[in-house]
């Protein structure tokens, strides 16, 4: 099958030399004034070892892919998509990568409810270069919605042939609910702490505080009719490894824009339309926004437009 990967980053760098690795056809595509940087290959450094696949590098859609991969952070998705007609000239499935929830609901106006296949990654990894992905965890759990096994099972067995462990789930709410109530309260304690996750479990006051979002964020998805499991989200943050810092936070200390809206603002407007209180997120979201704020005028961001205040008037 042919595979477009729209985001050059760690996630979609990851996910397209592993399908290369397979076999697959994989062109990522990147922004214009950025081709120069991309070779045409990626070496991927993984746990199990290193290696390096060749793949396409190209600024605009030919219409030519079976799969569209989505892998931009979610402040960019609108612009992002801009790039793939509406019409989507046979397009098999398009599967977002993104965290939060709101964004599948967003593309199926857009592209149709069948053709979007919600998914969900846990990896740490990062692009230590155009080109160059490092795989820090030795996992990489991939979940799809059952919508797509029928279209997409060759390709979940090659990605689990790959090192990947991805299965098809048929309740996306709880899927997509699962990871942001684990995701959003170690990003959001984790930056408004400036704190490692070993850092924050240390000290009482800041892991009372984690525990506190976790409350809240899975009183949120339940109220939004997903099963999830507050034990073993609070047994998973426990079992992290000490020094693990949060990719929200790393892009705060580095003066790139977090996915704050997308991750926190998600709950927060969830618990709103619920009638739930989520002081805890709120007042974590709060002290965010109050360092952005410290930093907007000496850094310069790398999206073009605002963020979105997502903090409600009290």
């Amino acid at each position: 099958m042919k595979h477009l990967i729209l985001g050059a980053g760690a996630v979609g760098g990851l996910v397209g030399a592993a399908l290369a690795e397979e076999g697959e056809q994989v062109t990522l595509l990147v922004r214009p004034e950025t081709f120069s940087q991309h070779p045409k290959s990626i070496l991927l450094d993984r746990p199990s070892g290193n290696s390096e696949v060749p793949i396409n590098i190209d600024t605009k859609f030919s219409g030519n892919a079976d799969v569209v991969w989505i892998a931009v952070k979610a402040h960019q998705l609108a612009i992002a998509i801009d790039l793939i007609p509406a019409k989507n000239f046979g397009i098999a499935a398009i599967i977002p990568l993104l965290n939060g929830i709101e964004h599948v609901a967003f593309l199926r106006v857009r592209f149709g409810q069948s053709c979007v296949v919600p998914a969900t990654i846990a990896v740490e990894a990062e692009r230590a270069s155009p080109g160059h992905i490092i795989q820090r965890s030795p996992f990489v759990r991939l979940a799809l919605s059952a919508v797509g096994e029928q279209r997409l099972e060759g390709i979940g067995a090659k990605l689990r042939h790959a090192g990947f462990s991805c299965e098809f789930r048929s309740d996306e709410m709880t899927m997509l609910w699962s990871k942001l109530a684990f995701l959003a309260p170690f990003a959001l304690t984790s930056t408004a702490a400036d704190k490692s996750i070993g850092e924050i479990q240390s000290d009482q006051k800041w892991a009372a505080t984690l525990e506190s979002s976790v409350d809240e964020a899975c009183a949120a998805a339940t109220a939004d009719g997903a099963t999830v499991n507050q034990e073993l989200i609070l047994a998973t943050l426990k079992s992290l490894p000490a020094a693990m810092r949060s990719s929200m936070q790393k892009d705060v200390s580095a003066g790139r824009e977090p996915e704050l809206d997308a991750i926190g603002g998600a709950i927060l407007r969830a618990a709103r339309h619920y009638e739930l209180g989520t002081p805890t997120i709120h007042m974590l979201i709060a002290s965010i926004q109050g360092r952005l704020t410290q930093r907007r005028d000496d850094v310069d961001w790398h999206t073009p437009h605002k963020m979105t205040d997502i903090v409600p008037d009290t």
